[in-house]
């Protein structure tokens, strides 16, 4: 058993669900992808290009996102926005994540 391989792997799932959540927290205002790439980064939470741009389209397709091109300056830039209905299920998986995190906190308090 490579314990190594193991815990990377967890984490990596781990990551996944609480990327989507980041994500829609941070985007009250219109943010382009390197932008919202360096506002992740300087909470201390790296996502890779190819993995939050795929994420930004999947989200824009289920509704909870919104684009519009920007392209006034010399480079054309996609910009993203929470719509209300991205404000909702961010709001309940919000309250979920609040919820069971207490519950992990005092379960492994017990260690």
């Amino acid at each position: 058993m490579n314990c190594d391989e193991i815990v990377s792997g967890l984490i990596l799932e781990f990551r996944r669900g609480t990327l989507i959540m980041v994500v829609l927290a941070q985007l009250n205002k219109p943010m382009y992808g390197y932008s919202l790439i360096k506002e992740l980064e300087g909470k201390g939470i790296s996502i890779e290009g190819n993995t939050l741009y795929p994420l930004l389209r999947r989200l824009e397709s289920q509704g909870l996102l919104k684009s519009e091109w920007e392209t006034d300056e010399t480079k054309p830039r996609k910009y993203y926005i929470i719509t209300e209905d991205g404000k909702l299920v961010y709001k309940k998986i919000k309250a979920h994540w609040e919820k069971f995190s207490q519950s992990i906190n005092a379960l492994m308090e017990v260690e």
